[in-house]
């Protein structure tokens, strides 16, 4: 066997275990096309360059973050089928790996045409050599710019997908965008993101489906960085809170805090093994105060025994905050949701954290909303009773299911 059969095989078993969660045949089709190990690092091996739900990096910075990956072949898919493009149909892509670009490429076909976009040089000239290697170098327009502007020369578009994460949408991603046509972006609501698919109704956009998936951070105009507070912890390390945009007025109020004996208070509310509780993160991001993500550094308390009894999602408020824990059931059968606070206040960070849970329980543990951007200038009063999202260019409203 040689490495045209490996390959080939390989590419072929991807897309057999992605056959149900990508329906369209011409994306399905793309995939068993685009070999896409042309575009991954050299010493890739097969089995992650192939596998549905794996990303693969292709540059770090001088902090070892990411910056530049080829996104997992399903997220790609998925992203394709919702932006509804076909033969004939002129996409713009931001942010340049060249893998989804062919992939777009096959679906649009000769008639149709692709624009890829990025602001990293280097990621552009990787785009074009892996591009032409592989026979798409025509068919592809790789520029390199900062994909928050005007694309000069290009467009409109029929189809305008961002891959890569933003914080908000592009007033020239709308104003390039024709009339019935989609915007697919991975957009971050208070430190949680949802892919979109968004179209214009009326005054304001609404999306027609959602993914779930991480990207690498937008560059450039549009990059926005979350604010990070640093915990330190009795055992040497640190417990880092990152916000969206809400940061507490006097963070210094937490010196200390983790050196306070913890409190747990339980919701009640039980979760059976393996059920799916995405929508309660976004939930989250739409109600409770004090929003934050929480990441615990190697060596730090909760990356030890504790490490796999909490999430990643707390409140933080004054002098204390909490974050959102498990616990097991007695009969075996699951967990309870809780919280584990610190603080002179700790109770009622933990209650502030129990009440969203108890809410989103009652609501029928609803794993989407409605989700619409309203550009400035927009009337937001024909959103009543939903969860507005300020952003630089317009608001987000998030509404979910009234509880029975």
């Amino acid at each position: 066997m040689n490495l045209t059969t490996d390959t080939t095989q390989a590419r072929e078993a991807m897309v057999t275990r992605l056959e149900g969660r990508v329906t369209s045949a011409a994306v399905l089709a793309a995939l068993r096309a685009v070999p896409r190990e042309a575009f991954v690092p050299a010493d890739t091996p097969l089995e992650e360059t192939y596998s549905p739900d794996r990303p693969v990096v292709t540059r770090r910075d001088e902090h070892g973050a990411d910056t530049s990956s080829v996104s997992a072949p399903s997220l790609q898919g998925r992203m394709i089928e919702l932006a509804q493009v076909g033969p004939g149909a002129r996409v713009l892509e931001i942010g340049s790996g060249g893998y989804n670009a062919a992939l777009l490429a096959e679906v649009v076909g000769e008639a149709g045409s692709v624009v890829s976009i990025d602001i990293d040089p280097w990621v552009t000239a990787r785009a074009v050599e892996c591009l032409a290697a592989t026979g798409y170098g025509e068919r592809v327009a790789v520029l390199t710019g900062d994909g928050e502007l005007p694309v000069e020369g290009h467009g409109p578009f029929d189809a305008i997908l961002v891959t890569v994460g933003a914080w908000d949408i592009a007033p020239a991603w709308l104003a390039q965008l024709v009339d019935g046509g989609r915007l697919v972006v991975p957009l971050r609501m208070r430190s949680v993101t949802r892919t979109l698919a968004l179209r214009w109704d009326g005054d304001h956009l609404v999306s027609e489906g959602a993914e779930t998936g991480g990207f690498v951070p937008m560059q450039g105009i549009g990059g926005h960085d979350e604010h990070a507070l640093h915990l330190p912890d009795p055992d040497g390390g640190y417990l880092t809170l990152r916000f969206d945009d809400e940061v507490p007025a006097q963070p210094h109020l937490l010196d200390g805090v983790l050196a306070t004996a913890p409190v747990e208070v339980w919701s009640g509310v039980p979760l059976a093994h393996g059920q799916d509780f995405s929508g309660l993160h976004l939930w989250f991001a739409s109600f409770l105060d004090g929003f934050c993500r929480v990441n615990a550094d190697p060596g730090s308390t909760l990356s030890g025994l504790q490490a796999q009894t909490w999430f990643p999602f707390g409140t933080a408020g004054g002098d204390s905050f909490a974050y959102l824990a498990i616990r097991p059931l007695p009969d075996g059968g699951g967990v309870e949701f809780g919280a584990r606070a610190w603080g002179p206040d700790a109770v009622e960070a933990a209650e502030r954290l129990n009440a969203q849970i108890e809410e989103w329980d009652k609501a029928g543990r609803p794993d989407h909303a409605e989700i619409a951007y309203w550009p400035d200038g927009a009337d937001l009063t024909a959103a009543p009773g939903a969860a507005h999202l300020r952003k630089a260019h317009g608001v987000i409203t998030i509404s979910w299911p009234v509880a029975s």
